[in-house]
């Protein structure tokens, strides 16, 4: 058994932006199948999973970025499991680095489980079996908490669950939240700074055809951190909060 998985990608145009990065989202959607390869390998994976009518929803993210790859580049994703944190989350960190050797991004995930059908979370003990135990090893060194943002912050994005975010779950993919953050800034403030980390804690799923109001800030005392929430106006409670660091 592989306790560290190895996934490899190469950057395409259609995943760069105006400056030739690979965007942030496409982290996220690359680090989300080398977990599910893996999964797959140790014995649960999505369909071992649902057998057993659970799933991982992932629950909380926080990345942080040392260099954005370019066209054609290749991108190497070494990840593992690495405990629970909080008695509650399991744990799986990510190690991101060009084919040069060079390092890209260092990342911590925090995930759930879910009973699909009944979509309420079950406690770790309801997992059969044992993961891989890696002796800890981490990425980054730190609990993946809460963010709490303020309430009444100005909107900077008003979106749509539409059918281009909707993924198998039948909710708005982990991915697209990320799009819908680095939305809420302009090109002009890509260009003048660079994207230091981010963290996203996912709170509330979004269905499709629900409308959401992303609200940001700067942190109080800290103009180079920006606080985001999502509200749901369907259901008025708060789909997602985020955090996201400038340089």
């Amino acid at each position: 058994m592989q306790t560290i998985w190895t996934a490899e990608t190469d950057v395409k145009g259609f995943a760069t932006d105006f400056q030739n990065r690979w965007k942030p989202a496409s982290f996220f959607q690359h680090m989300q199948d080398a977990a599910g390869e893996h999964a797959e390998h140790i014995g649960v994976g999505y369909e071992a999973m649902w057998a057993q009518n659970m799933v991982w929803i992932l629950s909380r993210v926080k990345i942080v970025f040392v260099d954005f790859p370019r066209l054609k580049e290749r991108v190497i994703f070494e990840t593992w499991p690495k405990g629970l944190q909080q008695k509650l989350f399991f744990m799986r960190d990510f190690s991101i680095h060009a084919g040069d050797g060079r390092q890209l991004a260092l990342a911590s995930t925090a995930w759930l489980l879910v009973n699909p059908t009944a979509r309420r979370m079950l406690m770790p003990s309801a997992l059969k079996g044992d993961l891989p135990d890696n002796n800890g090893r981490y990425a980054l060194n730190e609990i993946v908490d809460r963010i709490n943002p303020p309430d009444g912050m100005p909107e900077r994005l008003a979106t749509r669950a539409t059918y281009s975010a909707v993924d198998m779950m039948g909710h708005v993919n982990n991915a697209r939240y990320v799009e819908w953050i680095c939305d809420c800034f302009s090109q002009e403030e890509f260009a003048a700074r660079r994207l230091r980390w981010l963290q996203i804690n996912y709170n509330n799923e979004i269905r499709p055809g629900e409308n959401v109001s992303i609200q940001a800030a700067p942190k109080a005392g800290e103009e180079n951190t920006w606080l985001l929430q999502g509200i749901n106006q369907a259901s008025g409670t708060k789909a997602f909060e985020a955090a996201v660091g400038w340089e």
